[in-house]
């Protein structure tokens, strides 16, 4: 054997590292943890559509500041000036709307990406493998990125009013982990529909212009709690939305605006059992998607 045979048999890798292993159902045995494992693909995604968002546009990330102020001052306008309705104790109308409309609008937003994510991303999802969940989670992510802008507007608000928060500013980020699971199964139970029945695309905009007027967004749900009772209010709070807005007014408007915890907590129920049948429903569609889509 001579020397270049001896160098090169001994900078050979193990044949065993190169092998294929073929497994009856290892896609599915190993599906959670092939999520872990393309975490960089959802991550290029999710940069990908933050960068797509505002590419182009006159503005750019300030319309993630514009919408949600200009509707907060529609909102309190309308609802305080007009309607005479009052804020919780003695928070400012305008913060306490403002601190409804980040879950509210980060809600709508994620759902509506997340239900156009998997058509949008048809020539991926064709071509090569990997754990389809990661296009609609990723979708919420970036409308997460929009939460965070919109952030800062409730902090110069709270600063020119004077109003400083209470410790439940803590449980924010439980909140908005809360949001967030709101958003991402109804977004994955509508992107699984969307694929089968395009139709879905014109319902979207509908059922969340219809959500912001039965969500307590302009008023408080303690008005609700007042004109419909204990028990009509707990069907009120089947909307998983209503949970979510009440947890942020209370993380950050501290004891101005109470928690009603069998209300929030049939809310809370609500989350989890829409994302275990968005999960369900969008798993079970997964192995077809590329075929219909």
């Amino acid at each position: 054997m001579t020397a270049l045979d001896q160098a090169s048999s001994s900078s050979r890798v193990p044949d065993a590292e190169f092998d294929l292993v073929l497994e009856a159902g290892r896609t599915e045995k190993h599906y959670w943890l092939d999520l872990w494992r393309y975490r960089d693909l959802f991550l290029i995604l999710a940069q990908r559509d933050i960068s797509v968002r505002y590419k182009q546009t006159a503005v750019g990330v300030a319309w993630a500041l514009l919408q949600p102020f200009l509707t907060m001052l529609i909102m309190t306008v309308i609802f305080s000036k007009v309607a005479g309705l009052h804020s919780d104790g003695s928070a400012p109308y305008a913060i306490m709307v403002f601190a409804a409309l980040l879950p509210w609008m980060f809600f709508s937003s994620a759902l509506t990406s997340a239900s156009q994510s998997m058509v949008g991303n048809a020539n991926l999802i064709s071509k090569v493998y990997f754990p389809r969940l990661i296009i609609p989670a990723s979708a919420v992510v970036t409308s997460f990125a929009d939460f965070l802008i919109s952030f800062a507007i409730l902090v110069a608000m709270m600063i020119w009013y004077g109003f400083a928060p209470s410790w439940n500013i803590l449980a924010l980020p439980l909140f908005i982990a809360i949001a967030f699971l709101a958003a991402l199964g109804p977004g994955l139970l509508i992107t699984a529909l969307n694929v089968k029945y395009r139709d879905f695309r014109y319902v979207i905009p509908f059922l969340v212009q219809f959500g912001l007027y039965v969500s307590p967004v302009g008023f408080s749900s303690s008005i609700v709690r007042e004109k419909l009772g204990p028990h009509l209010f707990l069907l009120y709070s089947l909307n998983p939305m209503v949970g979510v807005i009440d947890g942020f007014r209370w993380a950050i408007l501290g004891g101005n605006s109470p928690l009603y915890l069998p209300g929030i907590l049939l809310s809370l129920g609500c989350v989890g059992l829409s994302l275990v049948v968005g999960i369900w429903y969008f798993r079970k569609m997964e192995k077809s998607f590329a075929d219909i889509i």
